[in-house]
């Protein structure tokens, strides 16, 4: 069953910004890109652990702050010709209060 877990409020993640947070025992980092979505993805490269979160966003990628890999923040695919990938979290933006969601599965 997936359930909704309230993480911040709109107001409080700049443009092209980030927040992290802890969701159980991964830190997530929450992107807000140019067109006001939000992306959330673990927070840590999976070359050498950078953390994204202090990374620059351009596009729709996030660059680890480390060695420059470039995350692709939807699908947490690392692009070519560097490897990898990690966790994303659906999220959700309510358009009345403003909050912003991570959607994540159940038991």
């Amino acid at each position: 069953m997936e359930s909704k877990i309230r993480v911040a409020h709109l107001s409080e993640i700049d443009k092209l910004g980030a927040r992290t947070l802890r969701i159980e025992d991964k830190e997530v980092a929450l992107f807000r890109l140019q067109d006001g979505s939000i992306k959330a993805l673990e927070n840590h490269c999976p070359h050498k652990g950078g953390k994204l979160s202090e990374g620059m966003v351009c596009g729709h990628k996030v660059h680890c702050p480390l060695h420059d890999w470039k995350i692709d923040l939807a699908s947490g695919k690392v692009h070519e010709p560097d490897e990898g990938r990690v966790t994303t979290f659906a999220t959700e933006i309510d358009e009345q209060s403003g909050d912003v969601y991570i959607l994540v599965n159940g038991a």
